[in-house]
This record gives structure tokens, C-alpha cells and sequence, in this order.
């Protein structure tokens, strides 16, 4: 379960930088999960932040998980 919530984690925070470059140097347009939400059209930057935080979250919380 440390594993998955790590993986898991890491693509969220990916997506978020993902969002980022494309927002700023217009690269990943494939790969990029953020251009392809329509609630995040207005807001991609913002949107691609909390992503990153949330992604980070998710790997700091991962180490508390005990098995």
C-alpha cells in the first residue's frame, strides 16, 4: 500500500509540473492532464500548483503508512 500511495503520489506531481512547462514553455501537450480538464481551462497555472502540492502530499503522508 506505501508503494502505491508513493506511485501514485509521483504521477500527481508530475502531472502538475507537466502543467506547469506547458503553461510557460509550451511543451507536453500530450502528456499534460491539465489542458485536457475543462474546469481547469480559466486556471492552469493554479490548477497545476495544487496539483504538485497535492502530489507531494500524498508522498509525505505515504511514509506513515506502517505494514
Amino acid at each position: 500500500m506505501k508503494k502505491l500511495c508513493e506511485t501514485v503520489g509521483f504521477l500527481v506531481f508530475v502531472q502538475g509540473v507537466a502543467g506547469l512547462l506547458h503553461v510557460w514553455l509550451d511543451w507536453f501537450r500530450f502528456f499534460n492532464l491539465v489542458q485536457k480538464l475543462p474546469f481547469a481551462d480559466e486556471y492552469p497555472v493554479f490548477v497545476s500548483i495544487v496539483l504538485m502540492a497535492a502530489g507531494a502530499a500524498v508522498m509525505v503522508a505515504a511514509d506513515a503508512i506502517t505494514e
